[in-house]
């Protein structure tokens, strides 16, 4: 047991080793093998070509809430209005009390198939298995937040106190587990809905412990929210006026949202923020029959505007093609994950 941790942390039970699985979340401090990162970095990205990999998967299972708003105004749901519905639509996901809602559906489609309401039981089963879904992915695989994932992911770069900037940042999480893995540092959040600012990251769990290190021990140590000094600031990422004044830019899941003719913008955005020798840091979902099945059964509360599924090749091809040099590459649970440099 870290020492170092049983001290300072706020909360006694969060120690290093801790794991607990709450009705909404994991709460993960584990810090022993395996971190589910599969490490890929030693492939030559430079003889990769789209006819070897192919192009990604598109989705295209659209959700109802998507089709009906442009049924209603009879024009196609903008980029910016459609992640105004998917951030409020993802985070009712978060909020879910899952064992209380799945027994709900449970006893709803019973008590419909007894009243002979067979339209009833129907929505009923459906929204339980999309909660049985949810459950999977979120509970008790935990690959949403995937803490060890991205503390595997994140780890041994060489900065100290770092400038972070999020692009994209919807609730902060990876910024998060960055401040942890190298405190005393700063980030900046970005995102163009005021639904992330206030909900997503304003009311993202203050008790959640995020596994990090100690600089002045060498130890780990458990780091919350209020640790942390960070910055939302609610704009277009085209619009930030910053120049290459950060150490580490970051996105998560964030390339996958821009169609080919619109990656270099994508990869734009990244480069133009970072210092001289500083990481550029993506995630994009990956291309695995588990995820297609979650875009499909979940469309309903994700799919408002485009997305892709990528493997890791695909994915460090775009980012070789765009400048990048890539430090390390490999994919954790859910997502694929490059950390790079400007070449």
């Amino acid at each position: 047991m870290d020492e170092s941790a049983q001290t300072t942390t706020k909360h006694p039970e969060h120690e290093v080793g801790y794991f607990k699985r709450l009705a909404t979340h994991v709460r993960d401090l584990r810090d022993t093998p395996p971190d589910v990162f599969e490490d890929v970095s030693l492939t030559d990205w430079s003889s990769l070509s789209w006819e070897k990999v192919n192009r990604p998967y598109k989705v295209d299972k659209w959700a109802e809430g998507k089709k009906k708003w442009e049924e209603e105004h009879g024009d196609r749901m903008s980029v910016k209005e459609g992640w105004k519905h998917f951030n409020k639509s993802f985070h009712q996901l978060f909020i879910k009390d899952v064992p209380e809602e799945k027994q709900q559906a449970r006893s709803a489609i019973w008590k419909n198939l007894m009243s002979m309401d067979i339209h009833g039981a129907g929505e009923a089963l459906e929204e339980l298995v999309q909660l049985l879904v949810w459950n999977k992915v979120h509970r008790v695989e935990d690959a949403i937040w995937d803490p060890r994932g991205k503390r595997a992911l994140f780890e041994d770069l060489d900065v100290e106190n770092p400038e972070v900037l999020f692009l994209g940042a919807a609730d902060g999480y990876e910024a998060m587990q960055l401040m942890a893995q190298y405190p005393g540092g700063h980030a900046v959040l970005v995102d163009y809905d005021e639904f992330c600012k206030t909900d997503r990251y304003g009311k993202f769990p203050a008790q959640y412990p995020f596994l990090g290190n100690n600089p002045a021990t060498g130890n780990h140590k458990v780091y919350y929210k209020e640790d942390m000094n960070i910055d939302f600031v609610v704009e277009d990422i085209r619009n930030l006026k910053y120049g290459k004044e950060f150490d580490i830019v970051v996105s998560i899941g964030l390339i996958e949202h821009f169609p080919d003719e619109y990656k270099h913008e994508a990869f734009e955005m990244h480069r133009r923020f970072l210092k001289p020798n500083g990481y550029a840091i993506l995630t994009t979902p990956r291309n695995q029959l588990r995820s297609k099945a979650f875009y499909t059964v979940m469309s309903d509360y994700m799919n408002y505007g485009y997305r892709e599924l990528m493997d890791i090749q695909q994915m460090g091809l775009y980012a070789w093609e765009h400048g990048f040099d890539i430090l390390r590459a490999g994919y954790i649970k859910a997502h694929n994950g490059l950390i790079c440099k400007v070449r």
